[in-house]
């Protein structure tokens, strides 16, 4: 059965503000569960307990957004499949679509994404 967070490949439009945020994290590389739980803390600057955390990576599996594979018989480690990483970036696009309005705007976001390469 087909997801509907991958129906018609609009996938960034339904995911949830923390889903997306478990995406974003696991754009840098793969992580256990636990690693992704410290991230997500340290950006909500509050505690993240495990029933909201594995349901939602349970979710973006089941979606094909993430691929789970064992590291030993107590973790597991996530990584971002190829349409996790669209997902990122069509949400990255609609974002950056509706902030530039200007020059202005385009260089300073310009000078942002420079000051991370």
């Amino acid at each position: 059965m087909a997801s509907p967070l991958v129906d018609e490949g609009i996938v960034a439009r339904e995911l949830t503000a923390f889903q997306y945020n478990i995406l974003v994290i696991l754009s840098r590389e793969p992580m256990y569960g636990l690693a992704i739980k410290r991230e997500l803390e340290a950006y909500y600057d509050d505690e993240v307990n495990h029933g909201r955390l594995y349901p939602n990576l349970d979710e973006l599996v089941e979606a094909g957004l993430l691929e789970k594979s064992e590291l030993d018989k107590r973790t597991n480690q996530y990584a971002l499949t190829d349409t996790g990483e669209d997902a990122v970036l069509q949400q990255l696009q609609w974002i950056f679509s509706n902030y530039v309005t200007s020059e202005v705007r385009a260089d300073e976001l310009g000078e942002l994404v420079d000051s991370y390469v």
